[in-house]
């Protein structure tokens, strides 16, 4: 029975002994180290069958050369989730966030703003612009070019010339009438 006590008491000794695992002092590679313990002696390795990349959401990309009704289609939505609680529905900048006395927005319909190019507003979305937090974490590259090209869109609806509209169009204006 004591040969045994001894035995445990050693091992409790040894395991004592051991120091504190410190991360930092340990052996590690850089992703292009040569590395004997993979195949190829390269430490760079392929992910995982099945994983999928993280793509940084805020990674700006260029303005797309043509605007389609996808496209459209996709900056409304986005729009309708990200930018109406402050700009409102139709960008007039009184959304329910202001409302309820945040800052007022800004006014997506005016001369000013109008007068912006298409890439100050997609900079002004991702980076942010007075009170407004940039967004570029939380809608990606593309979407925000969506959102500007549905900005667009609105711009135009609010400031167009009934004599301008189709017929058809015009025709349902008279019919609200």
């Amino acid at each position: 029975m004591s040969a045994r006590r001894a035995l445990v008491l050693v091992g409790l000794l040894a395991l004592a002994a051991c120091g504190e695992a410190n991360m930092t002092e340990q052996d590690r590679a850089d992703t292009w180290d040569r590395n004997e313990f993979f195949p190829r002696s390269m430490t760079m390795r392929q992910p995982v069958a099945g994983t999928v990349p993280r793509v940084d959401p805020a990674r700006e990309m260029p303005q797309p050369a043509t605007i389609t009704a996808a496209m459209l289609d996709r900056g409304a939505e986005r729009y309708g989730i990200f930018c109406s609680p402050c700009h409102g529905k139709s960008g007039n900048g009184r959304g329910m966030i202001v409302e309820r006395g945040f800052p007022a927005a800004t006014v997506l319909s005016d001369d000013r703003t109008r007068a912006m190019r298409a890439a100050e507003i997609y900079r002004a979305i991702g980076q942010g612009h007075r009170a407004m937090y940039g967004m570029a974490q939380m809608i990606p590259s593309a979407d925000r070019w969506a959102i500007v090209a549905y900005i667009r869109a609105l711009q135009t609806s609010q400031n167009a010339e009934v004599a301008s509209l189709p017929e058809a169009d015009r025709a349902r204006l008279e019919a609200l009438r």
